[in-house]
């Protein structure tokens, strides 16, 4: 979800949803892989470094109130604006979600985006989410980006995204200079793109699509989620999804091991591109935009009525457009 890009729509049915420019323009190209390169499991030792949850989920998160890089039809909100839109319930579980006191005439709708003051060089982050929002001109996001240089110098790592009622996941890296993703890849996903470098006016980024139909959406949050869980490290970037009655022991008790979970759901290996260079001081983000550059153009090729600036205006479109989060974790 970043600024200023050429939006260039090319998009990608795949299960009835389309699939899609972030950031800018997506360009789609099928799967070739030769000889696999295959994820290598490392040593575990991972140690908590830094949760996200409960009652102080908030107090390591900035909230985002500039304008929408995207050209989203929203108001990113903080303060006391946001009070009503971001916070934690009685039972712990943290809520992120669109404005839908009222009905619109004209205007943006509020919403919230959330970064992390922190920022990551490596590690392993482990996100257990309830449920996403999804619906007619929502595009969400769980991702992380690179600060301290211009986008996408530091790299941008996309987890979690889709747009209307899109039902696959999609994983996407943008990155600088010389950087692919190796078509030889070995990964549970299909691969969608293979030109990680975003800089050079091709905002694609190199992704990946999951298969499964409870990896977004309204799929997700009926199995009541999942975890998403992926390592940053110099040898490759990997990401693994676990739906809520399949989430790893190791995982629950807090001492996870990414070198038994087997293939990843999405890898991007350093065979073809400079992981440590490419991708530094990450810092997370959730956010909730509407329409913009990817759920705009990409809003007929759908199910959704009208058009996506009416889909803005109903209130009642939002009712399931929100973040229900149980923890974010860090190891190290």
């Amino acid at each position: 979800m970043l600024g200023a890009l050429v939006s260039v729509v090319l998009t990608l049915a795949a299960s009835g949803s389309a699939l899609m420019p972030h950031h800018g323009a997506h360009t789609r190209r099928h799967n070739n892989i030769g000889h696999a390169v295959s994820y290598v499991p490392r040593s575990s030792g991972y140690k908590l470094v830094k949760e996200y949850a409960g009652k102080s989920f908030f107090d390591g998160w900035d909230f985002f109130t500039d304008a929408d890089p995207t050209h989203g039809l929203v108001q990113f909100v903080g303060g006391d604006e946001a009070s009503k839109l971001a916070y934690v319930q009685d039972d712990g579980t943290v809520v992120l979600a669109v404005d839908q006191s009222n009905d619109l005439v004209n205007g943006n709708r509020k919403s919230v985006r959330i970064t992390t003051q922190d920022t990551f060089d490596r590690g392993l982050f482990i996100a257990d989410i309830y449920a996403m929002p999804h619906g007619c001109s929502v595009w969400p996001a769980y991702w992380s980006l690179g600060a301290g240089a211009p986008w996408p110098q530091h790299g941008e790592i996309d987890i979690i995204e889709g747009v209307n009622e899109q039902v696959q996941n999609q994983i996407t890296l943008h990155s600088g200079d010389d950087c692919t993703l190796d078509r030889a890849a070995d990964a549970l996903a299909n691969k969608l793109g293979f030109t990680c470098t975003s800089s050079n006016g091709n905002n694609a980024g190199c992704a990946y699509q999951q298969k499964e139909n409870t990896t977004y959406g309204h799929g997700f949050n009926m199995q009541a989620g999942g975890v998403y869980a992926h390592t940053l490290e110099a040898d490759g970037i990997s990401v693994w999804f676990f739906d809520r009655n399949a989430i790893p022991a190791d995982i629950t008790a807090q001492t996870p091991d990414p070198s038994s979970w087997g293939t990843p759901t999405a890898y991007f290996p350093n065979t073809s591109c400079d992981i440590a260079t490419r991708f530094q001081k990450q810092q997370l983000i959730f956010d909730i935009t509407l329409c913009g550059d990817w759920a705009g153009p990409a809003y007929s090729q759908g199910n959704c009525p009208g058009t996506c600036a009416d889909a803005v205006k109903d209130a009642s479109n939002f009712d399931v457009a929100q973040w229900k989060i149980a923890s974010v974790r860090v190891y190290q």
